[in-house]
């Protein structure tokens, strides 16, 4: 990034970089405690002390500057507490929708979260503004500085800054103090604890472009069009114009102009322009410079992408102009072993699980995201459906929306915005209706070049929200669907939540005791329906934008169609480690070119089921398959569009073969009955390690028979090290029933095999050069082990 800032910074006018705002990184060096939400002597006095009566009494309690924390724990940011605590049974709805951890109001004890991180601002910079910003907070957060209140924020899914310049002691110790409130639920899903988004501290001239949407960038074929807002300290005067360059992936400006600043903005002509698209999603950099009297007081580095998005109630959605079917998916925000504190190359990693599997969208399900994740859809070619936490234009939730739109829309990946999800007390009366209005106009205010939706769970129901929101949005209630589009067809239509099939990976029978379901596409709960079921009505009709099928990924919470002790979700078409279940490959038969070929279940059933007939199914885009066991021919098959093929076999230990042929070519995939686990085999989604604090690895873990042949029902313990260069933030396999620990403290880190499967991810540190070394081992196994290089920051 380094070497093409330079790059770039040659191209432009001398002095362009001079007065670069600063965004300091403001993740490392913190410390925490747990409080207590019902003991004040063990929440450090807080609500005892009288902290509120005047400006700088702290009393006695962890927000004074002098307090001693050194028995505090040492953190970086992002950082989730609730994922590292236990599991427990108790009968309430909320705390089984959130996973069962032991967070929330019924455990006081583990439900305050204090921070507290010191830091020394240099003097030279004392003539600049100083904001403190913060991401996201779960939730309900207070902040000081040196004894000093600075506010607080409500929600947990949008973020938070404070101007801390006032405040300031240079060239001497300042303490940030933050206290957390997760003691109230805002979702019905995990939704973890503590600052688990990055923060920043900025620093900017008296004169600035605003830091929340002070540059739009929004473009229509070969024209981007850069519009301005400027921020002023008291007694700040002058005269004030913006230029900007217009620079492409090499770093060559291909565009440049200057305007006022603020206003209606500057429109800049791109010759020949590299279209933004799911294939190629090519990013431009506009950089911005604030000018007055002769001074450059700030400048803006933004990415974005020369795209155009339409919507149409009889083509559906185009892109460039092209039709494209949303092949969408739901995501919540958590992941194994880490909660909801995701490492950034998580989001990389998980978006790039989803685009080989199809998938060309993604709804934020049910609040704005986090930056990075905007980030990884930009860069890796996703559309985005970037939904707000409710559909409420009160005074806070009103501005958190606001604060998403200006936030977020210069993301290419967005191609709307949704203003709500199955808000079932208002979304079919005049209060809903008013509400959605509102918000609406303020979306098309702050962002009049995208529309919105609202993900509705009701089938041909026009009266309330319906009426008034731009792209009517269907979650379930398919059976609605073609009667809503006879009585309104200049309305276009998506399906914002489709299918929530629910399947255990590697478990191919129910199982009440364990709470487990069978892994194929044929248990949907009485609202919703299988992949199969909804996808062949989208794909046969043009006007139907396509859907977004609940959910990419399994998540913590909602144990569906089970509770205890399942303790998350079976509804992803990947486990939470992003392990493939067998409806994957139905969504990657038919939502990709790829030869796809896939047999379920596996055919280590040696001891409980020989001569017993098992449904196998195939899942291909092949024109027809033809199914083998130990070389007898059992039938040969045409694969249905949209569908999947099933046989009934009686079980035989050996190898069950499907040969198929795809316009003319053959294709073959193969199950058979292996050995005992002999061998670990890791392998790692990368080779190299950017030694910055802040990149990840994941080291997915499986086990081979003496004969090389991966083992998919071994359950091994399997221990883990890391030496060198980084550090396992945590641990995970896929088992909605596990009640093994995500985390420890120290070494000590393990996990069985759930399936043939587990994963482990690894931090970064602070420590370029060499090599750092994963290992794996487990009793009986021979152990493994993969290097990974050092790579110094750029």
């Amino acid at each position: 990034m380094l070497n093409k800032l330079l790059l770039i910074a040659a191209l432009l006018p001398l002095g362009v970089f001079a007065q670069e705002r600063q965004r300091q990184n403001f993740d490392e060096g913190w410390k925490f405690h747990l409080g207590n939400a019902a003991d004040p002597h063990r929440d450090f006095n807080y609500s005892i002390g009288n902290i509120l009566a005047k400006t700088g009494d702290a009393a006695n309690t962890a927000i004074k500057l002098d307090f001693d924390d050194r028995d505090w724990a040492n953190v970086a940011l992002p950082h989730d507490w609730a994922v590292g605590l236990s599991f427990e049974h108790v009968r309430n709805g909320d705390v089984d929708s959130h996973g069962y951890h032991a967070v929330g109001a019924l455990f006081p004890e583990n439900s305050i979260g204090w921070y507290r991180k010191a830091f020394i601002p240099d003097r030279k910079d004392s003539g600049k503004r100083f904001v403190l910003q913060f991401d996201g907070i779960f939730r309900d957060s207070k902040v000081w500085i040196n004894n000093c209140y600075l506010g607080g924020h409500f929600s947990g899914y949008s973020g938070s800054s404070y101007d801390i310049t006032d405040f300031l002691r240079f060239n001497a110790k300042n303490v940030i103090v933050v206290r957390v409130d997760a003691s109230q639920y805002e979702g019905w899903f995990y939704e973890g604890a503590g600052i688990y988004r990055h923060a920043w501290m900025n620093v900017v001239n008296n004169m600035h472009l605003a830091l929340n949407g002070g540059v739009f960038v929004h473009t229509h074929d070969g024209q981007v069009t850069i519009e301005t807002k400027v921020e002023r300290g008291e007694g700040v005067a002058g005269p004030a114009t913006v230029s900007a360059y217009i620079v492409d992936r090499k770093g060559a400006v291909v565009a440049r102009g200057e305007g006022n600043a603020g206003g209606a903005g500057m429109v800049l002509n791109v010759s020949q322009p590299v279209l933004w698209t799911l294939d190629n999603p090519y990013l431009y950099r506009a950089i911005v410079l604030l000018r007055s009297e002769g001074r450059t007081m700030d400048s803006v580095n933004v990415r974005f992408g020369i795209r155009t998005v339409t919507v149409d109630a009889d083509k559906g959605l185009l892109l460039n102009g092209v039709p494209v079917k949303i092949h969408g998916v739901c995501c919540h925000q958590d992941h194994a072993g880490v909660g909801s504190a995701l490492p950034d190359y998580l989001q990389y990693y998980r978006i790039g699980l989803l685009k080989e599997m199809g998938v060309n969208a993604y709804r934020s399900s049910h609040n704005a995201p986090t930056p990075e994740l905007l980030d990884a859809c930009d860069s890796l070619g996703m559309l985005v459906l970037d939904e707000t936490r409710l559909l409420n234009s009160g005074a806070e939730y009103g501005a958190d929306f606001e604060q998403q739109l200006l936030r977020d829309r210069n993301h290419p990946s967005i191609f709307m915005w949704s203003i709500g999800n199955e808000e079932w007390m208002i979304q079919t009366s005049n209060t809903g209706k008013l509400i959605a209005q509102h918000q609406i106009l303020r979306q098309q205010e702050l962002d009049p070049t995208r529309t919105c939706t609202y993900a509705a769970n009701v089938g041909n129901v026009f009266h309330g929200v319906n009426e008034v929101i731009p792209v009517r949005g269907f979650n379930y209630n398919l059976g609605g669907l073609d009667g809503y589009r006879r009585d309104h067809p200049h309305q276009p239509i998506m399906g914002t939540e489709v299918a929530s099939t629910v399947s255990t990976r590697g478990i191919y029978i129910k199982d009440t005791v364990n709470a487990y379901v069978p892994d194929y596409d044929s248990v949907a709960p009485p609202w919703a329906s299988t992949a199969e079921y909804w996808w062949r009505i989208a794909a046969d009709r043009e006007w139907f934008m396509g859907g977004f099928a609940w959910t990419g990924f399994d998540y913590r919470g909602e144990p569906t169609p089970f509770r205890w002790p399942d303790i998350n979700s079976h509804f992803g078409i990947m486990d939470m480690c992003g392990f493939p279940k067998t409806v994957y490959y139905y969504y990657q038969s038919w939502w990709t070119d790829k030869d796809v070929l896939h047999i379920a279940p596996n055919w280590n059933r040696s001891g409980k089921e020989e001569g017993k007939p098992m449904a196998v199914w195939v899942n291909s885009n092949a024109d027809n398959v033809e199914l083998f066991l130990n070389g007898k021919a059992l039938g040969k098959k045409e694969m249905p569009r949209n569908g999947h093929l099933e046989w009934m076999v009686n079980y035989a230990p050996g190898k069950l073969e499907a040969v198929a042929y795809k316009k003319g070519r053959k294709i073959t995939a193969m199950v058979e009955t292996t050995g005992e686990p002999y061998r670990i085999v890791v392998t790692p989604s990368k080779n190299s390690l950017t030694a910055d604090g802040e990149d990840a690895i994941v080291y997915n873990c499986s086990v081979v028979d003496k004969q090389g042949r991966e083992v998919p029902d071994a359950q091994n313990i399997l221990h883990f090290t890391m030496r060198g260069g980084g550090a396992i933030i945590g641990v995970g396999n896929g088992d909605p029933s596990s009640h093994e620990p995500d985390q420890v403290s120290g070494d000590g880190w393990q996990r069985h095999l759930f399936n043939g499967h587990c994963q482990v991810i690894v931090r970064a540190t602070v420590n370029p050069g060499g090599n750092g070394v994963f290992s794996a081992t487990g009793d009986g196994l021979l152990p493994a082990q993969a290097e990974v290089k050092l790579q110094g920051v750029n």
